[in-house]
């Protein structure tokens, strides 16, 4: 069962660890220490409760669904669009780690983004409930939980250690080009993230 729980955790940091909308976001709010600790919570309960879906098998049910995907990754090609244009001003207008961080956000704002980050792109589907639920398909049940439960655990290892990165490397963007730097990045990640998704949606 501790071979079935690793062999979860592997599968779920290979998926989890790379560059998209919801890393680069719960690293920039790491840096601005902008209710980090709490978005980083989000996102890891998020991606256990999609996992667990997934290992019920019901993620084979939501991607036979093509008209669900077509308006899925519409949603969430726009949000990340409207992101990447926000991040996009910042980096026009300018800034610091001081000036930035007199700008605090509330905490319902801090969760309804996170919340928006996280859900309106497919992508955390098709990573959590469908490619973690099939692999664990191969399973029986007991073995199946350990599989969820070893992806779950990488989640959260990942997103936790994104913030407090992103918190201990604050210093670095005391400087207006280091923090128009970390601005480009979202805007470039959260825009060529966001084209793909509108490129699936209208060929679907």
């Amino acid at each position: 069962m501790l071979g079935t729980y690793l062999q979860g955790m592997g599968v779920g940091a290979g998926l989890i660890v790379a560059i998209g909308a919801q890393n680069a976001f719960v690293f920039a709010q790491g840096v601005r220490r902008n209710h980090h600790m709490l978005i980083a919570l989000m996102c890891s309960l998020c991606d256990a409760v999609l996992i667990s879906i997934g290992v019920t098998g019901i993620g084979t049910a939501v991607a036979s669904n093509p008209t669900l995907g077509r308006y899925a990754a519409l949603l969430g090609a726009g949000f990340l669009f409207w992101y990447g244009a926000c991040a996009l001003r910042s980096l026009v207008r300018g800034g610091s780690l001081e000036e930035d961080a007199r700008i605090v956000s509330s905490r319902r704002s801090a969760i309804m983004t996170t919340l928006a980050v996280t859900l309106l792109n497919p992508h955390v589907y098709l990573d959590t409930v469908v490619l973690l639920g099939s692999v664990s398909g191969q399973y029986a049940a007991p073995a199946r939980q350990a599989f969820g439960a070893g992806a779950a655990s990488a989640s959260f290892l990942w997103f936790f250690s994104l913030s407090m990165g992103g918190r201990a490397l604050s210093p670095l963007f005391r400087s207006q080009s280091a923090w128009r730097l970390l601005d480009g990045i979202v805007c470039l990640t959260m825009w060529s993230i966001g084209y793909g998704l509108l490129m699936r949606g209208l060929t679907v």
